[in-house]
C-alpha cells in the first residue's frame, strides 16, 4: 500500500485519517477473500508489538 495513492496535501487531517481507515479495512477484506489467513493486521497497534507481547 502506498500512502501517496490515498493521501493528498490538500486533505484535512480528518480526511486523511478517514482515508487511512478505509484503506486498512479494504486491505483486510481483500486479504480475507484471497486466503484463509488474514494478511493485513486488523489492529494497527499490532505493528508496534513483538509477537511475544501479542
Amino acid at each position: 500500500m502506498n500512502a501517496n495513492n490515498i493521501l493528498t496535501d490538500t486533505m484535512t487531517l480528518d480526511e486523511k485519517l478517514a482515508a487511512i481507515d478505509e484503506a486498512m479495512a479494504s486491505a483486510g477484506v481483500q486479504s480475507r477473500q484471497s486466503s484463509n489467513q488474514v494478511l493485513a493486521p486488523l489492529d494497527p497497534a499490532d505493528l508496534t508489538m513483538c509477537l511475544g507481547c501479542q
